[in-house]
């Protein structure tokens, strides 16, 4: 089934590129920010992108320009559902991007929904309204949270997946029982291109030296290890290099630490790393913007794996359901 898919709040294109790897035909996607977009269109060069927000979006018209669809992503704003967002205040005009969904799949029709967010989005007061919504749309719901470290990525980022179809209750996604779990050890450039810097100058914020000390107690002066800035974090500010790495959001957070014979030195994580702790592949382009723009667009994203997991689950009960049909009508 080469499902025709639209996708909205796309991004730099993690769903996107999930669904294109299950067999999805990408035929349009729509984000209101251009780096974003510009990004896109790199990697997707046959989709109609459309940089404008939802709400100004003519959809009437879209739909005559793309045709039917039968799969509708979506990863609506999700910061000010977000612990990120601390204790500044929520936006409940960011939060209700996520009623354009139900706009679109009123327009379009399509079989199939999957809405990825923060788990967190569970908490906003609209949540019941928003899934009695697609009900009323007469889709059968399924919300699971899936994190990525299960489907082969290295990095512990957990989201809420909703699942929805016309045609029957969604199936439960499970991970591959064969995937390998993966590491910060196996995103991490080996080679040394990248130039450390002394941790232990007067310079040195307070905080950074003591995340240092916290991760030296437990590790010791031998062994490498990450520190971790910013957000809510329980460990202490420090990470060991052989689990996944914590989840990356829109701010530069991860140092690595090399002990160089008691004399340490550091160097923040780079693009390409990140990157690969997405899981995106090497092929992807992410050429555009700055490093803080890069960082940005990575930590909006998608994990092209959870995803690419959650729409060959759906294809392949969409299979079993037309089979089913045919020796029924046999």
């Amino acid at each position: 089934m080469r499902l025709r898919t639209l996708d909205l709040f796309a991004g730099v294109g993690g769903s996107s590129d999930g669904a294109r790897k299950a067999g999805a035909k990408i035929v349009a996607a729509i984000d209101s920010w251009c780096l974003a977009t510009s990004t896109y269109k790199e990697n997707f060069p046959n989709a109609r992108v459309v940089t404008k927000k939802l709400e100004k979006v003519a959809i009437r018209s879209l739909h005559d320009a793309i045709g039917n669809i039968e799969l509708l992503i979506a990863s609506p704003e999700c910061t000010n559902h977000t612990l990120a967002k601390g204790s500044a205040k929520r936006s409940e005009a960011s939060r209700e991007t996520a009623l354009q969904v139900t706009r679109f799949a009123r327009e379009f029709k399509p079989r199939w929904i999957i809405i990825e967010n923060v788990t967190r989005m569970r908490r906003w007061r609209k949540y019941k309204s928003f899934i009695s919504r697609l009900k009323k749309l007469n889709y059968n719901v399924r919300e699971q949270t899936l994190n990525a470290k299960d489907f082969g990525v290295a990095q512990d980022r957990k989201r809420l997946f909703i699942l929805c179809d016309r045609g029957g209750t969604p199936p439960k996604v499970r991970p591959a029982a064969n995937r390998r779990g993966k590491s910060v050890k196996d995103v991490l450039d080996a080679d040394g291109k990248w130039r450390l810097t002394p941790l232990l100058t007067d310079s040195r914020a307070t905080n950074t030296v003591a995340r240092y000390l916290t991760g030296l107690e437990r590790m010791g002066v031998s062994k490498s290890f990450l520190l971790v800035y910013y957000g809510s974090d329980a460990g202490g500010g420090w990470q060991r290099l052989d689990r996944p790495l914590r989840t990356i959001t829109t701010v530069d957070r991860f140092a690595l630490v090399r002990p160089n014979g008691g004399l340490p030195r550091m160097r923040m994580l780079q693009v390409p790393e990140l990157k690969r702790a997405m899981g995106f592949k090497p092929s992807y382009k992410l050429n555009i913007g700055t490093r803080r723009d890069k960082i940005k667009l990575l930590g909006n994203a998608v994990c092209p794996a959870v995803m690419e997991a959650v729409v060959r689950t759906i294809v392949r009960r969409g299979k079993r359901n037309r089979v089913k049909a045919g020796r029924r009508r046999q």
